[in-house]
């Protein structure tokens, strides 16, 4: 029921999970949209392709936002694309688990230079740009609920995560007299094809914990962070809206065994 018709919109990390049903959910909503990866190539040409066969405008841009000058090219690459910017979705983060007495300082770098820096450099190139642009504009960041709820072995990826909650607070107060939002999403446990490659059972584990007694699918934050882009939202900045199934209120988490894993994805 949201309709962004005539807004654009950038969401980095969009080649997979989350990231890429949230680009092709800003498409189909109306939004033309620029779908940015850093080495999936095919995943985010298939985010925009689902946009563009609903007779959406999308496209599809390469860049690490690791790198501040790749985070300030995307922005660019938007407004050249598409003659401005709306709403910038910095969904990319990197999940690095690891036990703290063994954590390495290469680990920690990558995780904090994308899911931080990378956040707050994306977030600073498109504030900049809404500001010249004038007419306000709508920021919405991915966090997760290892942000709020302790998880074994997560302790750097969920340091980064309670970052970003911190980072929308500040920032209402520096962007809201140019009417721009800013809020965070924080996704819980989440059905996607890694978390499923680690472990079959990660459904069955995590509904036994969850009020609601599933876990997430990626429509069910897409769903959130459509409504924080819309125009009903327009009142809402700098909070952190929990799409977690009640998790966080009461609940523990499953018991894991640590095992090296890796990798680019959305929450």
């Amino acid at each position: 029921m949201v309709d962004l018709t005539g807004k654009v919109a950038l969401v980095t990390g969009a080649s997979k999970g989350i990231g890429r049903e949230l680009a092709e959910g800003l498409g189909k909503a109306g939004a033309a949209v620029v779908a940015n990866y850093n080495t999936d190539r095919k995943g985010a040409e298939a985010a925009v392709e689902a946009v563009r066969s609903c007779s959406g405008r999308a496209v599809a841009v390469g860049g690490d936002i690791s790198c501040v000058d790749a985070c300030r090219k995307l922005v660019a690459q938007t407004v050249s694309e598409f003659g401005r910017i709306d709403i910038a979705c910095c969904h990319a983060g990197i999940t690095s688990w690891g036990p703290f007495l063994e954590y390495t300082e290469d680990a920690f770098d990558a995780v904090v230079g994308t899911n931080l820096k990378g956040t707050y450099f994306t977030a600073q190139a498109a504030a900049r740009e809404m500001v010249r642009q004038g007419g306000g504009g709508r920021i919405i960041v991915t966090s997760s609920v290892t942000g709020i709820q302790a998880v074994q072995y997560l302790s750097a990826y969920g340091m980064t995560k309670g970052g970003l909650q911190m980072l929308v607070r500040n920032l209402v107060l520096e962007l809201s007299p140019y009417n721009i939002t800013i809020n965070a999403i924080a996704p819980g446990a989440i059905t996607n094809e890694r978390n499923l490659q680690d472990d079959p059972e990660y459904d069955t584990k995590w509904a036994g914990v969850i009020p609601l007694r599933r876990a997430g699918q990626p429509a069910d934050v897409v769903s959130a962070a459509l409504f924080l882009a819309s125009e009903e939202a327009g009142w809402i900045t700098g909070q952190t809206l929990v799409v977690d199934g009640g998790w966080t209120s009461y609940s523990p988490t499953p018991g894991f065994e640590f095992v090296e894993r890796e990798g680019r994805i959305g929450t």
